[in-house]
């Protein structure tokens, strides 16, 4: 295969002497000096024509340069490359990461394709997301830098520092925070709100889970995926029972689940050494609960199969812990304005920002929703919203919402109605009525489904992509 290269062309001034030699031989009269002083004569017919030499060294121009290799391609995805300092770069972020989190890394070749992986399905998601609109302003990104430093104790020129002491680039982090707040509203707008959950999923899960329970067991529990189809010919069926094999062989000690999890598993949480945190029996697949459902903390399950492949599953935790029957319930007051084909969501954020620098500065915030709010709703009430139970309002404004103290002002929001302003009022908690319960039900079930249909929608942006993978440029 022919690498692919980026060279330094010739020096600009010897190809201008080239293009000047090739239009002198073409258009001049070609002439020769004649035997008599200060004369020229024509040449005749038969004179040989030489054409003009490059300039010698002691004119002051040097020989061509010999070609530079200035970086590598190394896939690429639809119109853009990824070069190999790019990859080489979010290779080291990662390991850092892993250096922080006291996890031992997989091999450098597991490592360096799961890594390229991920950057391939993150720049397809972000031109799709380049391609629908979706921007964020560096106020927006300001904001959520200072957050990340006070996050950790430090001030923004500290984090700076401390990223610049691993060698992280603060320009890059920028970069990869702005890209990564892209993606999180890409998926917003493309999957949250796409989730829909039946009545009757909602009545089988209250059923299956009665009333009674008080106290409730949780479950942490790790896998290890081997992805294949349900339809795999023979020859993949073999080979992915050949890595189920090396799997098993290589988990003879429970304690290095991680680790192979790291290397050899195909599912997305194998970053966190396969790990799906603390889940609630109904919130595991069933194949799941019944596999570990006899295991105690630290065993590791027979291998199972499923429409995805074959799983093989640790139990790392059980706990028990007390159910409540009540929530906490928001009041807030938001100003809208909404993102049409007349207003762009960067002109609705940059009004946003405006009506919160006036409010900041002591303008009354119910007025300014009476005046410049576009939800018919709740202008006229000073924007103020009706007490919200989980699940109430969209999910864009819901989480923004939890993350505020009372009177404390959001950044601006965007959801599908277009970009809030929202100040939290009161928070408190209440007990659940029927009602509420069935709300509380209905996002259980959307937690359960949102995994998947991320990873499914992720796979969807990939296979409509074009990719091409350098591999011998690795």
């Amino acid at each position: 295969m022919r690498t692919a290269v980026i060279r330094f062309s010739l020096p600009k001034l010897w190809l201008a002497v080239l293009a000047f030699s090739t239009v002198v031989t073409a258009s001049a009269q070609v002439v020769t000096p004649s035997t008599s002083a200060g004369q020229v004569t024509p040449l005749g017919p038969s004179a040989q024509v030489r054409p003009l030499a490059p300039p010698a060294a002691s004119q002051g121009l040097k020989a061509p340069a010999s070609p530079v290799l200035i970086d590598r391609v190394v896939a690429i995805v639809n119109r853009e490359v990824i070069t190999a300092s790019e990859l080489a770069r979010r290779e080291k972020q990662f390991l850092t990461n892993l250096k922080r989190q006291n996890v031992a890394p997989p091999s450098p070749a597991v490592l360096r394709e799961q890594v390229l992986e991920r950057m391939i399905n993150d720049r397809a998601m972000l031109q799709l997301a380049r391609e629908t609109g979706i921007r964020v302003d560096d106020i927006t990104l300001d904001r959520s830098i200072n957050r990340i430093a006070d996050q950790n104790g430090m001030s923004v020129s500290g984090l700076r520092n401390q990223l610049e002491s691993e060698g992280i680039s603060f320009a890059a982090f920028r970069q990869d925070i702005r890209e990564e707040i892209i993606l999180t509203r890409l998926r917003e707008r493309e999957v949250d709100n796409r989730l829909q959950i039946s009545d009757s999923e909602v009545d089988t899960f209250l059923a299956a889970q009665g009333q009674s329970i008080q106290r409730i067991e949780e479950l942490k529990v790790a896998q290890i995926l081997v992805r294949v189809s349900e339809n795999a010919s023979k020859e993949e069926l073999a080979a992915a029972q050949a890595k189920v094999k090396r799997i098993e062989d290589a988990l003879r000690d429970p304690k290095t689940f991680p680790a192979v999890a790291k290397e050899f598993s195909d599912s997305p949480d194998r970053d966190q050494g396969g790990s799906l945190g603390w889940r609630q029996p109904d919130r595991l697949p069933t194949l799941f609960l019944d596999a570990v459902s006899g295991l105690k903390p630290g065993q590791i399950s027979k291998t199972v199969r499923s429409a995805n492949g074959f799983h093989i599953l640790q139990l790392e935790d059980r706990r028990s812990t007390l159910r409540t029957q009540e929530v906490a319930v928001h009041r807030a007051r938001h100003i809208l304005v909404r993102v049409d084909a007349q207003v762009s969501e960067e002109v609705a954020r940059r009004r946003i920002l405006d009506i919160r620098r006036r409010i900041e500065l002591g303008t009354d915030f119910a007025q300014m929703a009476r005046d410049f709010s576009q939800d018919p709703g709740s202008a006229q009430k000073g924007g103020e919203l009706d007490w919200a139970y989980p699940g109430d309002l969209v999910p864009e404004f819901e989480r923004a919402m939890f993350g505020l103290q009372p009177g404390q002002m959001s950044d601006p929001v965007r959801s599908v109605f277009g970009v809030h302003l929202i100040q939290l009022l009161e928070r408190k908690r209440e007990p659940l009525t029927e009602d509420r319960l069935r709300t509380a039900a209905r996002m259980v079930l959307r937690d359960q489904k949102l995994a998947e249909a991320v990873s499914e929608w992720t796979r969807e942006v990939r296979a409509n992509a074009y990719v091409e993978i350098k591999r011998d440029e690795l």
